[in-house]
């Protein structure tokens, strides 16, 4: 498995699957969701909408992930996760954030998806903080990549230097290889 960590728009990457940092009713938002579902066109949203909900207005409960196709994306499929509001960290924002990674690579292995690009989950509205979050992710992709099935290619997208230089810390801090991709 290899980890690269690039800055760009996660919605033009030629990649299996991307992931889509949405709200719990997967109708669209601001941020990487709303970019997500701009660029895929209005299927999407329709195939969101045919996501039962686990209960009034939740189709994704947060931590969980939920696959849909990626319509007009040059990913062909989008993996849905909800990210935790940040509230300090001390309402089990890790284990939730961590969830969404987990939960997103376990739908990958179950599509057989070999490659994958996430973005900062939770980074943006959800305030929480990016060195914070890159140390979540980081410790998940390392734990994970030593399991049956997990893609090959995993890509950490960051929409801005500052978000690229938090998951490159977390890297150098917890001992993960990563690609090179940044210069």
């Amino acid at each position: 498995m290899s980890i690269e960590i690039i800055r760009g728009d996660i919605t033009t990457l030629r990649i299996d699957a991307i992931v889509n940092a949405a709200n719990e009713t997967l109708l669209g938002g601001g941020g990487v969701d709303g970019a997500i579902h701009r660029a895929a066109g209005p299927q999407l949203l329709a195939a969101c909408r045919d996501i039962p909900e686990v209960r009034p207005g939740v189709r994704c409960p947060t931590g969980a992930a939920r696959l849909t196709p990626g319509f007009k994306l040059p990913a062909r499929w989008v993996i849905h996760t909800v990210g935790p509001v940040w509230r300090g960290g001390d309402h089990d924002e890790p284990a939730l954030l961590a969830s969404c990674h987990r939960n997103a690579l376990s739908l990958a292995r179950a599509q057989g998806i070999d490659g994958i690009a996430f973005p900062a989950i939770s980074c943006g509205v959800y305030g929480y903080p990016r060195d914070a979050a890159a140390g979540v992710a980081l410790a998940v992709l390392a734990e994970e990549q030593h399991r049956l099935h997990t893609p090959h290619r995993i890509v950490l997208c960051a929409f801005d230097a500052g978000m690229a230089e938090a998951w490159q810390r977390a890297a150098t801090r917890l001992h993960v290889e990563v690609a090179d991709t940044l210069s």
